[in-house]
Formats: C-alpha cells, sequence, structure tokens
C-alpha cells in the first residue's frame, strides 16, 4: 500500500493511473459513464453525511430518553473499524462499504455526542461549526492553488499523523494495563496544546484527501471510486469532529 494519504482508502494502490476501458477489434473504447467524476464524488460525499447524521439521531434519542447508549455507539465504532479495513484492500465495493461505514459511525458519533452534550451543554454545535469551517477553509485554500500538496507536504503530514497514531496507541495500551495517565488527558495547557496540534493535522489530512480525489477523477478512475473516496474523507471529517469535542470539552472544563 503506497501512503500517499492519511486515509487507508486514499492512499489504496487502486488510485494508479488507469482508465476504465474496453477494448474492441484493438480499438480502445473509454465509456466515460463509468468514470470517477467529481461531481459524482461531491453526491456520494453528501449522502454519506446524511446517513452518518441520521444515524446519530438514533443514539443521541436514546441518550436523552435516559437509554443507556454505550452498547451501541461501541458497537458502531468497532463495526465500522471493520468496514472501513475490508474497503480498504476491497474498494470495489464500496458502494455497500460506504453507506454501511456511515451507518455505524454514526452511531458511535451519536452517542459520544451525547455524552460530552450531558457534560458541557452546547459543545456539540460548537464542534460541528467548528469542523464545517475549517472543511470550507481548507477546501478553499486548495481550489484557489492557496495551498499546493508537494511531495515534501504530504510525507511531513503523513509522517505527523503516524506518529499521533502511535502516541495514540500506546498511551491507551499503557492506560489499560497500568496506572500512567497520558499527558493529553485533562485539561492542562500541554493537554491543550497537543489537541491543537492534532487538529491541525487532520485539517492538513483534508488537503491530500481533497489532492487525491482530484488525482482519481483525472486518471479516470473506475465509477465505484467515487465511493471509496467519499468514504475516505468523512473519515477524516469524523477524526476532525471528535477532535474538536476533545479540545472543547478541555476548554469548558477550565472554567
Amino acid at each position: 500500500m503506497e501512503f500517499k494519504s492519511n486515509n487507508p482508502f486514499l492512499s489504496n494502490k487502486r488510485f494508479s493511473n488507469t482508465a476504465v476501458q474496453e477494448k474492441v477489434h484493438h480499438a480502445e473504447i473509454i465509456d466515460y459513464g463509468q468514470e470517477m467524476s467529481l461531481s459524482g464524488t461531491i453526491n456520494k460525499t453528501a449522502l454519506l453525511f446524511m446517513i452518518l447524521v441520521a444515524s446519530a439521531m438514533v443514539t443521541w434519542w436514546m441518550s436523552f430518553n435516559g437509554m443507556n447508549v454505550m452498547l451501541p455507539a461501541i458497537g458502531g465504532a468497532v463495526v465500522g473499524l471493520i468496514l472501513v479495513v475490508i474497503a480498504a484492500f476491497k474498494p470495489q465495493y464500496s458502494g455497500y462499504l460506504a453507506p454501511g461505514y456511515a451507518l455505524f459511525e454514526g452511531l458511535f458519533i451519536g452517542g459520544i455526542s451525547a455524552i460530552f452534550e450531558a457534560i458541557y451543554p452546547g459543545i456539540v454545535m460548537q464542534a460541528v461549526g467548528c469542523t464545517l469551517v475549517t472543511f470550507m477553509v481548507c477546501l478553499g485554500l486548495y481550489k484557489f492553488k492557496i495551498v499546493k500538496v508537494t511531495e515534501r507536504f504530504k510525507s511531513v503530514v503523513i509522517a505527523a499523523t503516524l506518529a499521533i497514531a502511535t502516541y495514540y496507541l500506546i498511551s491507551w495500551l499503557f492506560s489499560m494495563f497500568t496506572s500512567f495517565v497520558p499527558v493529553h488527558y485533562g485539561n492542562s495547557m500541554m493537554s491543550i496544546g497537543i489537541s491543537v496540534f492534532v487538529i491541525i493535522i487532520a485539517a492538513l489530512n483534508l488537503f491530500l484527501d481533497f489532492d487525491q480525489i482530484e488525482k482519481g477523477v483525472q486518471q479516470r478512475m473506475p465509477k465505484f471510486m467515487e465511493w471509496f473516496g467519499a468514504m475516505g474523507l468523512m473519515i477524516t471529517l469524523v477524526w476532525l469532529y471528535i477532535e474538536f469535542l476533545r479540545l472543547l470539552s478541555k476548554l469548558a472544563s477550565k472554567d
């Protein structure tokens, strides 16, 4: 697997320089209706977003009606992760896996959001607003070529992302089996600084995702890669939203 993006989808080798084509009597015919398009990817991203929000409303409603949402939330996160892994190796099934991911990840997002909202009223709308504003700003910067995705840019962002993932994994393992308390827990200035850094890296990953989707369209990838690209972009947005929730909760707890 070639790491061109933090997303296992958008870095998949399926994003290679091939076109949807068919050879007939030594003549090459390109079926443009079966190629990845930007509008198609945008539409599918919007659809996945609506599925995720609708699913999130289920666990949100459960939580505010006194039901325990931990089981569906954790279950949704686990199933969502499984679908991510499958799609990374079988992108041709993304048309089924991407909606499934949005559905199950929505259960997790709704549950965790309801928990944060119960502790810090108003935090969810703030996190949603921050996520959408960050997305639009990054999209504008990329569209108008203010930020250019070079190989060095990719290398730095990927290295930082892998470092964050490694740190989170090691911290989680240590906290599970020892009395170790990771430095990103709590509301200390160090913890807040780490959250800000992670949010910046997550936002920079959006540029890599935009670039990889654009290249997929230019290289005339198969139609199913629209689902593949949309799913990858959703993963980054979910990560960004969760990090904003964490940062805002730390800031709120200091008041």
